[in-house]
C-alpha cells in the first residue's frame, strides 16, 4: 500500500467535520493513505478528489471533499479512526487505558 511519508510520520487522510466521514464510510484502507488524495489536499485541489475517487472507486461514497484533513501519525503507531455523525478523530492504541474487572 502506498503512503506518504516525511519526517518518520505518515499522512492519514480524515473528516473531523460533522456530515460524511471519510474513511468510516468507504472502509477502503488504500484511500485513507492515499499519496494522490495526500497532495491534491496539500494543494487545495479538493474538486479533483471527487473525480479521482470516481475513477479509480466508482461505487464508494466519499462525501464532501472539502472537509478532509491530513494527521501526520509516527510510523508504525497504531490507530483506529472513531466515527461520530461523520465526525471522525483519530484514536491510538497506546493511549488506551482499559480498566480490569
Amino acid at each position: 500500500m502506498n503512503k506518504v511519508v516525511r519526517d518518520g510520520r505518515v499522512a492519514v487522510i480524515y473528516s473531523p467535520h460533522y456530515g460524511a466521514g471519510w474513511y468510516s464510510w468507504h472502509l477502503i484502507p488504500e484511500l485513507l493513505f492515499d499519496p494522490a488524495v495526500v497532495e491534491m489536499i496539500e494543494t487545495d485541489r479538493y474538486e479533483d478528489i471527487e473525480a479521482y475517487c470516481a475513477e479509480h472507486w466508482p461505487d464508494t461514497y466519499i462525501g464532501d471533499p472539502e472537509d478532509l484533513t491530513i494527521a501526520w501519525v509516527e510510523e508504525g503507531r497504531e490507530f483506529q479512526i472513531e466515527e461520530y455523525d461523520g465526525s471522525e478523530k483519530l484514536r491510538f492504541k497506546d493511549q488506551e487505558q482499559w480498566i480490569v474487572a
